[in-house]
């Protein structure tokens, strides 16, 4: 026999790696659906109904404080009127974290521009919709948060 034909791989040979191939596929088509079966399923993170936002004493007219809202950033503003509003911080076009500008006393996305009235309604940049309001409790100096 030559080099070349020892090189050559047989019909046997061939049908025993394509059989052993084979049996390997199927074990593994089996085998992961019953790992996955047993593996324990990730819980999303429970969002709050209400949190404390912070307090009174702590804001001053016209300001905001960017706070989290279960696993999501919300926004709490002082108006220069002295009321309390509160927003989801999230930005309605590429879901940036939006801050509240006491010199424009609007809420603005710095990514691209957008802008929000202090009632929550995109009134420039490229925005789609308003974000999205929550309410607002006082309950002794605590400033309550929660969705409406």
């Amino acid at each position: 026999m030559s080099d070349l034909d020892k090189d050559k791989l047989s019909r046997r040979t061939f049908l025993d790696y394509l059989l052993g191939f084979g049996v390997l596929a199927w074990l593994a088509s089996v085998i992961y659906p019953v790992f996955k079966y047993f593996q324990v399923p990730r819980q999303a993170e429970a969002t709050p109904s209400s949190v404390i936002a912070g307090s009174t004493k702590e804001f001053k007219p016209n300001s905001g404080v960017v706070f989290r809202f279960g696993n999501e950033p919300a926004i709490l503003v002082d108006t220069p009127d002295g009321k309390f509003k509160a927003f989801s911080a999230v930005c309605t076009h590429l879901q940036c974290t939006v801050q509240y500008r006491s010199d424009m006393q609007r809420i603005w996305c710095a990514c691209h521009g957008g802008v929000y009235d202090l009632n929550g309604r995109n009134i420039a940049g490229p925005p789609p919709r308003p974000l999205e309001e929550y309410k607002v409790m006082l309950k002794g100096d605590e400033i309550i948060v929660s969705k409406s």
